[in-house]
């Protein structure tokens, strides 16, 4: 006897971001578990612009989305500074909810939605997709084996060109700045791999005045265990993506580590024994391994919780590097 596949989950998606338009759209298109159902923007133009690609109904205003009843979840792609405010509504209007990152400016924010969520019943997911490729599980299983022995330190930069003038991140009232773009991924990336709570002991960021963002900086973490983690982030410097951990006997170095096309066969260096290991492993598509995550997740047949706990630490070491930056003082006090 055969058993029926669930129907699709009906996607309705708030915002034409290019990343939606680029990369997550048309990996939806290729999932059986989603279905698109309508895309909304503030110019219904400019959302049937993109549905002629895409497929999928034109809406004129992301209330009027939110409405449908036959939307079961949606995707939020807008910039930083309105996430909070359209996640809440997404989850108070009984939708699940994939959101790009940062699900808020700061952490109280942020946990507040997934408690939320919680509360609610539903799903929201920050789509930070780099710990769904299988390299970093690979990764993993080499720490675990002792392959480089004792974890010493870790190490991680995550940097990009200079974008356009008018790009958002370089636009303060959006939510803008390299600390909110890049930096969850080295930070991300130190917990994913060696576990563990972490705090951050110090860190310095580069703000452009004229544009009121910072466009780079550092940060210094620590565990209780004397383990300690580097990172770097920036939005004007060499396209720089990768991680390296030494140990006690070794060290792994990942390169292409947090944004690798679905074709990109990432590229692993161990170091052991007095050898050197260059290791090419298979491609992966970790957006559609995230897509199926947040699936599985809305259908109950996968446990969010982890998920939402990393997104709820993360945002509160970007918090600890912000302040730390800032001389141990608020950025944003009273808000």
């Amino acid at each position: 006897m055969s058993v029926p596949h669930p129907e699709p989950v009906r996607l309705g998606v708030l915002g034409c971001a290019d990343i939606a338009v680029r990369r997550v759209l048309p990996a939806v298109a290729g999932h059986p578990g989603l279905r698109l159902v309508a895309v909304a923007s503030r110019r219904r133009g400019k959302a049937a612009a993109v549905t002629e690609v895409t497929g999928g109904e034109p809406v004129e205003g992301y209330d009027r989305l939110l409405a449908r009843a036959d939307v079961d979840a949606v995707y939020i792609p807008l910039p930083p500074a309105l996430h909070a405010d359209w996640i809440e509504r997404a989850l108070r209007a009984g939708k699940h909810v994939l959101a790009e990152k940062p699900l808020s400016l700061r952490h109280r924010d942020t946990a507040a939605l997934v408690a939320l969520a919680r509360s609610r019943g539903l799903v929201l997911l920050e789509n930070v997709m780099f710990p769904h490729h299988r390299a970093h599980q690979q990764v993993a299983a080499l720490l675990a084996d002792g392959a480089i022995g004792r974890p010493q330190t870790f190490s991680s930069t995550f940097t990009v060109p200079r974008r356009a003038p008018d790009d958002i991140r370089h636009q303060a009232g959006l939510g803008g700045g390299a600390l909110l773009d890049n930096a969850v991924y080295p930070l991300r990336a130190a917990r994913l791999l060696l576990g563990g709570a972490w705090s951050v002991a110090g860190a310095v960021m580069r703000t452009d005045s004229r544009l009121g963002v910072d466009l780079g900086g550092s940060a210094l973490l620590t565990r209780a265990d004397g383990l300690a983690a580097a990172v770097g982030f920036g939005l004007n410097h060499a396209y720089t993506c990768r991680y390296e951990i030494v140990g006690s006997t070794g060290r792994i170095v990942l390169d292409r580590a947090f944004t690798p096309p679905p074709d990109h066969r990432p590229r692993l260096l161990l170091e052991r024994d007095g050898r050197t290991e260059t290791h090419l492993l298979e491609a992966d598509d970790q957006c559609r391994n995230l897509l199926g995550f947040f699936v599985a997740a809305v259908r109950g047949q996968t446990d969010w919780s982890a998920a939402a706990r990393d997104t709820v630490e993360a945002a509160a070491l970007v918090d600890q590097v912000r302040a730390a930056a800032a001389g141990g003082s608020d950025p944003f006090p009273g808000r």
